[in-house]
């Protein structure tokens, strides 16, 4: 084949990449040292790549209420781990356990969300720093006995 061919070819390979959109790891965004508990209805769900959102009102001990937003794993995640577009509707009441965001604003990463039947799954913070605390079922299970990790 031609060199004119194989030019082509590189730069139709070059122009056809696109846009990448980049994917953060928990700790950029997030503080493990700041759990949140978070109690209230959804009031919108944002089922996307490459994180789910989950807004709630959550009302504070003064009576304020704030929309806070809960940045879970992908929706393919969720719904491997039981969470569906169907159990997190608008109305639900909700609790969630997760970590605030370092730039202060009402923003938290969604660990573990509890429905009013009292289920509780995992929302998937996981990723580089976040706690590693055997809760996220794709983390390998604690060794116990000699050798294990103290």
């Amino acid at each position: 084949m031609s060199q004119r061919y194989w030019k082509a070819l590189a730069v139709a390979v070059c122009v056809s990449g696109g846009p990448v959109l980049a994917h953060h790891a928990f700790s950029s965004e997030f503080d493990a040292n700041s759990p949140v508990t978070l109690r209230g209805p959804i009031t919108k769900v944002e089922w996307i790549n490459p994180h789910a959102w989950i807004h709630m009102e959550v009302k504070r001990p003064d009576g304020k209420v704030e929309i806070w937003m809960v940045e879970g794993g992908t929706p393919n995640t969720l719904q491997r781990g039981g969470i569906t577009r169907d159990s997190v509707k608008p109305g639900t009441q909700i609790v969630v356990q997760g970590y605030k965001s370092k730039d202060g604003t009402l923003r938290a990463n969604g660990r573990d969300i509890t429905f009013p039947d009292g289920r509780t799954l995992f929302m998937g913070s996981s990723g580089t720093g976040a706690p590693r605390d055997g809760r996220d079922p794709r983390e390998s299970p604690k060794k116990k006995g000699p050798g294990a990790e103290r």
